[in-house]
């Protein structure tokens, strides 16, 4: 009988996270001041970040130890299983070894407490009491609520509208944790105020969000800032997911083929993906596959360019692909992947062509979930779905083209709290977005971006 989960011994779980930077081909260009448009430095960046995260995200030290403290919170869902997908590659007829790294299995059911534990513990260690964010579909606030408890902060999310109301019971599962959430854009802020009194229905977007949440922080003493992803700590933070996914290939004599996971910013795939990449650098053949929606097609169609990572130019600049800080992606259920921008670091793997992306209409990415579903057992979040369908799409070619090939999947959350998007797909009301080549440029020029 072939080994189905594959998990390692919690005194493997990794003791450091791997800083991407000093293996990049080549420096990142530097964030900017949103006011004065120079270089950023570390006390820029102090009204919003502790100091500990404010060096982590500019370190160019290859290992950075992962605090006691944060591992004994690790040890509650850390290592996470690596499982081959036998019943979905038989479905398939694929010669393909699927696998995927169940990231589902932590308390707020996402990969995200992987950043929330370590940004809520060095914010308690700074003296920090209240910290703010923003959430798309709910797993970051929903993982920085879990967070905050565990460490004795306070929490306050700002929840993009449109999945505040798709999504009522991740807003109860923050709430639960302690935390007070908000519809974004909202009455709360300055910044909210201001949107709604230029489109009242605003369905909102993670852009408009963060802004909420940055003035929120910026304005009050006793509180922080935390992003979900995006920046080069959150992905740092998040590499103990493919630090452990290749441990776990090495037990069963494995090596990773193609690399497939869903883009929001970028934290649970580049969390996958930057453990690999010295790998291909030195010559490998592995393939990285990064998925997105084609209603929010930030690699397959935005532009390589310095832009604002919120929608009131309250936040850096950063060099990355973007749709335009103000552009307002429509209703889809993959609230997660609602995102003009890209983390710089995967933005510039995909602009030196080592990272493909690919993107996906929504219901091709719920007829893949359902079979999933329906072969697994596990329901996928409807981001993780992109992932699942390119996993499926990578399988058939290789069943086509009759080689095999191990595909490895960043199951980045289950979907259980995403209903309504699975009965709005049974009952076929869910909508094929794609955004046009002249309604991106259209979007750009309105938020004077230019290469």
């Amino acid at each position: 009988m072939e080994p189905v989960k594959i998990t390692l011994p919690e005194k493997e779980m990794p003791r450091q996270w791997y800083n991407v930077q000093p293996d990049l081909p080549r420096p990142l260009d530097p964030p900017l001041h949103p006011q004065t448009r120079e270089p950023l430095g570390p006390d820029d960046l102090a009204p919003l970040f502790p100091m500990d995260l404010i060096l982590q995200e500019v370190s160019t030290e290859r290992w950075i130890d992962i605090p006691d403290e944060v591992l004994d919170v690790y040890s509650i869902w850390r290592p996470s299983p690596l499982i081959r997908a036998l019943r979905l590659e038989k479905h398939l007829g694929t010669p393909a070894r699927i696998y995927y790294k169940n990231e589902g299995v932590s308390p707020p059911g996402s990969h995200k407490p992987n950043t929330s534990v370590a940004q809520a513990y060095y914010n308690m260690k700074a003296g920090v009491k209240r910290l703010t964010t923003e959430t798309g579909a709910g797993q970051w606030g929903s993982a920085l609520s879990f967070a905050c408890r565990t460490f004795g902060l306070e929490c306050t999310v700002y929840m993009v509208k449109v999945s505040y109301e798709q999504k009522p019971y991740r807003r109860t599962m923050m709430q639960v944790w302690g935390a007070d959430v908000y519809p974004s854009p909202t009455e709360q802020t300055e910044v909210g105020k201001k949107i709604l009194e230029g489109d009242p229905d605003c369905p909102g977007s993670l852009g408009i969000a963060i802004s909420e949440a940055v003035f929120d922080a910026a304005t009050h003493d006793d509180a922080k800032y935390a992003l979900g992803s995006v920046l080069n700590h959150v992905l740092l933070h998040q590499t103990v997911i493919g630090l452990e996914t290749r441990k776990q290939l090495e037990m069963v004599g494995e090596k990773a083929d193609v690399l497939v996971g869903c883009v929001g910013g970028g934290s649970n795939y580049m969390g996958m993906v930057l453990p690999f990449l010295k790998e291909k650098m030195d010559g490998s053949e592995i393939r990285f596959v990064a998925t997105e929606p084609k209603a929010c097609p930030t690699m397959t169609k935005g532009m390589f360019a310095y832009d604002y990572g919120d929608s009131a130019k309250m936040a850096p600049l950063m060099r990355m692909y973007t749709l335009g800080h103000s552009f307002v992606p429509p209703r889809i259920h993959a609230g997660g992947l609602r995102y003009h921008g890209d983390s710089p670091i995967l933005s510039q793997l995909v602009h030196e062509g080592i990272v493909e992306p690919v993107s996906y209409k929504q219901n091709e990415v719920f007829d893949a979930a359902i079979t999933f579903a329906s072969t697994e057992g596990i329901i996928p979040a409807p981001e993780t779905s992109h992932a699942v369908k390119a996993a499926i799409d990578e399988a058939l070619k290789c069943k086509e083209e009759g080689k095999e090939r191990t595909i490895v999947i960043t199951f980045s959350g289950h979907g259980h709290f995403d209903m309504a998007a699975y009965e709005a797909y049974l009952a076929g009301e869910l909508q094929d977005y794609e955004m046009s080549d002249d309604t991106i440029a259209k979007a750009l020029k309105d938020a004077g971006v230019s290469e």
